[in-house]
């Protein structure tokens, strides 16, 4: 399954209800504001450990978010890496 996370970890806790239901095989792709869970020393970070990450590279430059802002193991992606993930799982589940 593909999690989607659009909301900052410091707005709502949908990311930490996502992690509750990943599980191994999963990828996790965090959008607008949710990219401010993949941020090196934030909140978020520590559940995101071991996890497949991945964050959409245009929604971080719209934020003024920089790669080495980003917390070890996350990936960036573009607009076809995020239809590459989308293909890739059977499920895409969007948490809001």
């Amino acid at each position: 399954m593909l999690h989607v996370v659009n909301k900052s970890p410091y707005e709502r806790d949908s990311l930490d209800t996502c992690m509750g239901y990943y599980q191994e095989g999963d990828a996790v792709l965090l959008i607008e504001d949710g990219v401010y869970g993949a941020l090196a020393g934030g909140k978020a970070v520590s559940k995101l450990a071991g996890k497949d990450v991945s964050v959409l590279g245009p929604d971080m430059a719209a934020r003024g978010i920089s790669e080495e802002k980003l917390a070890d193991g996350v990936k960036v992606v573009d607009y076809a890496g995020f239809v590459d993930l989308t293909v890739a799982k059977d499920k895409v589940q969007s948490w809001l």
